[in-house]
């Protein structure tokens, strides 16, 4: 899994070494980790790359501070830094961090220990290293990509949905997105409450950017949507250059589809078929799953075993709203 590489700086902090392995993940493009090396090199670590693991020690058994600048900005990089940064002797600056609510949610779980942190949130954040950090209880922020992943259900299959948890700050450029096609977002007490205006969504042109713009993360679930729209949509994909592989299989069930390098143009449809489609990574799982609540007839899903780290008992969730949706044993 791409987030075991995130082990690395805490217990490169804590131990003043660290064995681990390099991570693999879904195949949506060249995911390197060298940013996450480059910045604890800054920090005095001594890395060998050999037999598919990282050997890393702190020379004295302990890291620096420094100033880490991040070429682009990378939310796992930032991470890896951030928690390195916590013990490090001195002060840290990381600078073109990210900005991600993850990111501000980490900081505040750090500093609940223990940790000196300022800036989270903003591209440059400052970490006062501390001789050690204490236990601390804490609520993870809600997943924004699973809460706007199920913001879409309504949207693209009719009905209302309320998403307990969800905030507009997790979600505002895309719930903007949503808003342009036709689909209305309120905020209540408990959570947002989603539900389609009026007919067919309108086509909207979508570029994937770091936060706070569209998550590359809700790309191939808001192309489901879009292959129902009125009209002509244009995504275009920044993050990842491979990140359009549930284009053909959507096309199976009868979108129109065209990719032209990290560009796809969606001519919507009056409706979706039921097929088979076959899940090439996490998020064109799913897609392919609200795809098939929206379409005539049966859809199977194979190679699913890629949507269960995202997405916590997808099926009972979509049943509880009257889905018909089940999980078949192969």
């Amino acid at each position: 899994m791409r987030a075991s590489i995130l082990v690395l700086g805490p217990m490169l902090a804590r131990y003043g070494q660290a064995t681990v392995s390099l991570p693999g993940g879904c195949a949506i493009g060249a995911r390197p980790v060298d940013l996450h090396l480059k910045a604890l090199e800054a920090m005095g670590a001594t890395l060998d790359l050999r037999d598919g693991y990282v050997h890393a020690t702190a020379p004295g058994g302990r890291l620096k501070g420094a100033v880490v600048e991040f070429p682009f900005v990378s939310v796992g990089a930032t991470e890896n830094a951030l928690m390195a940064a916590t013990l490090a002797k001195g002060t840290t600056v990381l600078k073109n961090a990210a900005r991600e609510p993850e990111i501000v949610d980490l900081a505040r779980c750090l500093r609940k220990m223990g940790a000196k942190i300022d800036g989270e949130g903003t591209s440059t954040i400052t970490i006062e290293g501390t001789d050690r950090l204490g236990g601390a209880t804490h609520q993870v922020v809600t997943d924004r990509i699973e809460l706007g992943t199920y913001m879409l259900v309504p949207a693209i299959c009719g009905g209302e949905v309320e998403c307990i948890g969800g905030t507009l700050d997790l979600v505002g450029t895309f719930a903007e997105k949503l808003d342009a096609a036709g689909v209305s977002v309120t905020q209540t007490n408990r959570g947002l409450k989603v539900s389609r205006r009026n007919g067919r969504v309108q086509a909207v042109d979508v570029t994937t950017e770091p936060f706070p713009g569209f998550p590359t993360d809700l790309q191939a679930q808001m192309m489901a949507l879009l292959c129902t729209a009125e009209g002509t949509s244009v995504l275009e994909e920044r993050i990842f250059e491979n990140r359009f592989m549930h284009a053909p299989e959507l096309t199976r069930m009868g979108a129109r589809i065209e990719v032209h390098g990290g560009t796809a143009t969606v001519t919507g449809v009056d409706r979706l078929k039921g097929a088979p489609v076959m899940a090439t990574d996490l998020r064109a799982s799913v897609s392919l799953i609200l795809a098939g609540l929206a379409a005539e007839g049966e859809t199977v899903v194979s190679r699913v075993y890629h949507l269960d780290r995202g997405y916590e008992r997808v099926e009972e969730k979509l049943r509880a709203c009257g889905a018909h949706i089940e999980r078949i044993q192969a």
